[in-house]
């Protein structure tokens, strides 16, 4: 047997060789894209969780869901070795900066003075410090939930904002929580901060950093009886400090103090939302192989199919090699090294093709495809698996050719 076939007999096994190369190329080339797609946005995030400044946060279900988010973040503060608390809220405001159309971006609101401590090494390098958004509790404006203060109506823009509109410090812009541009507020321009494209996206770098009373009164998340949730934020995020951080023990008995001024909020640690990371990350992989598998066990039948119609187009010649003395062992080799090089060049084809098909979503696509595939990660270990599962499967298909082969009546072969 011939993996390209004869040059006058069984032309068409080329054209197998090709399909089956092709089918199993294909099938190989799906569960490249979806692990290292989805083991890279995995590790992406596990990576955040581990470089961030706070600990423990502070979350509540639906939109904007933790009330009087001021006082909350005071109570929590009075904890011994909490450090900071910062609650965080995030909106989406509409920017008039004199285009045809107002710029849709990314607000947070946040209390100056409690959302640097709360960062990690890498994202604090990108704000100045201290944070230009004047008073740094935000507790004038905010005056014990009245908001009767006066306002402090700063904001930071992110770098690729003020790159594409040409804004710098010192303008002015007009932000509302809508395209009605009657219910925008001017706010003063005092700084910039950087945002990494290469992680974020344009998609992302669009963004905008406000003090938090300000952004509630703004899009109606302050007090009075029609705000949908008074002084609400999404997120209170807490930074502890001496070896209560890297102590698991001591860490939980903070979480349970925290959880006992917020009972009906959910609160949990990172180490927490690590493990359920890890785990979750374990399912969707088991679920993109079983996934996968499907074509793969198209791919490796096909294989067998035309492994076996191979054997029976060279009974003859397989026939005379036995009745010559050539032992069976030396057939079934054969076969065997047939099969497993279509699988193997399948395989690799299909590794290539995965690898190409990301790279061209990463620098192609828009949108958070671009994004999702340019946090891809190729781990050779998990891909030389995977080539080697494909492998040993085309092993088992080609013992079923082999099989076959041994089992040809010489008589009827030799005829």
């Amino acid at each position: 047997m011939r993996l390209w076939g004869g040059r006058g007999r069984l032309r068409h096994q080329r054209l197998q060789t090709i399909l089956t190369i092709a089918a199993i190329a294909t099938a190989v080339a799906l569960p490249v894209v979806l692990i290292s797609v989805g083991g890279g946005v995995s590790a992406h995030e596990l990576s955040d969780l581990e470089n961030a400044g706070y600990q423990i946060v502070v979350s509540a279900g639906g939109l904007h869901g933790i009330a009087n988010a001021h006082r909350v973040a005071d109570e929590i503060l009075s904890i011994p070795s909490v450090t900071a608390a910062s609650p965080v809220l995030s909106v989406a405001l509409d920017a008039f900066l004199g285009t045809a159309a107002p710029v849709p971006s990314l607000a947070e609101g946040v209390i100056p003075g409690q959302f640097l401590p709360t960062l990690g090494p890498t994202e604090s390098g990108l704000f100045p410090s201290p944070l230009p958004l004047g008073d740094p509790t935000d507790s004038v404006h905010f005056d014990n939930g009245t908001y009767a203060g006066p306002a402090t109506n700063d904001v930071l823009v992110s770098s690729p904002l003020a790159q594409q509109y040409k804004l710098s410090v010192g303008m002015t812009l007009l932000l509302g929580p809508s395209a009605n541009a009657s219910q925008a507020v001017r706010y003063n321009l005092t700084g910039t901060f950087g945002v990494p494209l290469g992680e974020l996206g344009q998609t992302g770098g669009f963004a905008l950093l406000v003090p938090l009373s300000s952004l509630q009164v703004l899009t109606g998340y302050a007090s009075g009886p029609k705000a949908p949730v008074v002084d609400a934020a999404d997120t209170v995020e807490v930074s502890v400090g001496g070896t209560v951080a890297t102590n698991p023990s001591q860490l939980d008995q903070v979480r349970n103090e925290v959880q006992k001024l917020v009972p009906y909020d959910s609160v949990s640690t990172l180490a927490q939302e690590a493990q359920q990371l890890q785990s979750a990350s374990s399912v969707l992989t088991g679920f993109y192989l079983a996934l996968s598998s499907v074509g793969l066990t198209v791919g490796l039948v096909f294989l067998a199919l035309v492994m076996l119609r191979r054997v029976e187009s060279d009974r003859r010649s397989i026939g005379i090699r036995r009745a010559i003395g050539v032992p069976g062992r030396s057939v079934v080799g054969g076969v065997l090294s047939e099969g497993v090089a279509m699988a193997g060049l399948g395989a690799l084809g299909g590794v290539v093709v995965g690898y190409l098909l990301v790279e061209g979503l990463a620098s192609w696509a828009s949108g958070p495809v671009q994004e999702a595939t340019r946090l891809a990660e190729f781990v050779p270990l998990t891909l030389l698996e995977l080539v080697l599962g494909v492998l040993g499967l085309a092993l088992l298909a080609g013992g079923l050719a082999a099989r076959a082969a041994l089992r040809l009546d010489l008589a009827e072969s030799l005829r």
